[in-house]
């Protein structure tokens, strides 16, 4: 019992101090002067990183599941800091499309928040919180089929957040 009570603190605590760690080291780093070392220094390692044939570097810094941004961070060729995004935005959401592959999608958005897999309809969910207003957790959600690729997308909400 005492170790529940202490998980939910925990996550609640990180839930608040997380993005304030994130703008305090967000402000440490300046494109066209930080390297690959020092974004590792401040932000620690990437959840997933993407090469690309020219050389660019892209990381990604994942704050779900409780958290409403992911951040992609990319670095040139001569591995110095070009820009970091926040990629969970309206604009990001309108560029998923039928028949895009999981790779893509977890490109474009990072890590989602939840995975679920429905037998029955034979697909793949996966969700992003997107926003909390008036008590409310919204999400956007990308449906695949079983070989992986998007069938559509959706939003629901979860009272109570």
């Amino acid at each position: 019992m005492m170790n529940k009570i202490l998980a939910g603190l925990f996550s609640g605590l990180m839930a608040v101090f997380l993005p304030a760690c994130d703008g305090i080291n967000m402000a440490k780093l300046k494109p066209g002067i930080s390297t690959v070392q020092d974004v590792r220094e401040i932000m620690g390692p990437p959840t997933m990183e993407w090469q690309d044939a020219d050389g660019t570097l892209t990381w990604e810094y994942p704050r779900t599941p409780q958290g409403i941004v992911n951040y992609m961070i990319e670095f040139g060729p001569d591995k110095v800091l070009r820009e970091i995004r926040q990629v969970l935005t309206e604009e990001n959401f309108g560029k998923v499309h039928a028949g895009m592959s999981r790779e893509d999608v977890r490109r474009l958005l990072g890590q989602p928040a939840h995975e679920l897999y429905f037998p029955l309809k034979k697909e793949h969910v996966w969700d992003w919180k997107t926003k909390v207003d008036a008590g409310m957790d919204w999400y956007f959600n990308v449906h695949f089929d079983e070989s992986w690729r998007v069938l559509r997308t959706s939003t629901n909400f979860v009272a109570g957040g």
